[in-house]
């Protein structure tokens, strides 16, 4: 499991010339499933990426969480993360999980992160989505869980 988080000043999802969801200040999140994750493994993530110091303190150091910062939560799920792309000239999206079992787990993750942190926004599973952002930094970090 995998998430691309980007410290933004704003960001939303448009899908069909509609806003799915947006956030002022906050994290963006792109979230990579693959074949051999499951919600334990999620929460765990979900965990790390709220308690993920990359907001500016006091001090002008990234002290601070998004709950701390008074940041939200876009969360946009992504399989394209899982691409192996050591070989070649073309992504292999072997290792990523089949879209119906991405769907349900993603929801699950959703539903897990409304849970822990109020200010929540999604995009649209498997949707043409259109992201739009203005990166903070740029502050940017790949995060893992196996």
């Amino acid at each position: 499991m995998r998430a691309l988080i980007q410290r933004v000043l704003e960001a939303k999802v448009v899908v069909d010339g509609q806003t799915t969801g947006e956030i002022e200040k906050g994290l963006l999140v792109f979230l990579g499933l693959g074949k051999e994750d499951n919600l334990e493994k999620g929460q765990k993530l979900i965990d790390k990426i709220l308690k993920y110091r990359v907001f500016d303190d006091e001090q002008g150091k990234m002290g601070w969480n998004v709950s701390q910062a008074n940041g939200g939560i876009l969360l946009v799920s992504q399989f394209t993360l899982m691409a192996q792309t050591q070989k070649g000239l073309r992504p292999d999206f072997g290792p990523a999980m089949p879209p119906n079992d991405a769907k349900a787990l993603y929801e699950q993750l959703v539903e897990y992160t409304q849970q822990q942190f109020q200010n929540v926004q999604t995009g649209i599973f498997a949707a043409d989505m259109k992201v739009h952002l203005v990166n903070d930094g740029p502050v940017t970090f790949q995060l893992e869980i196996e």
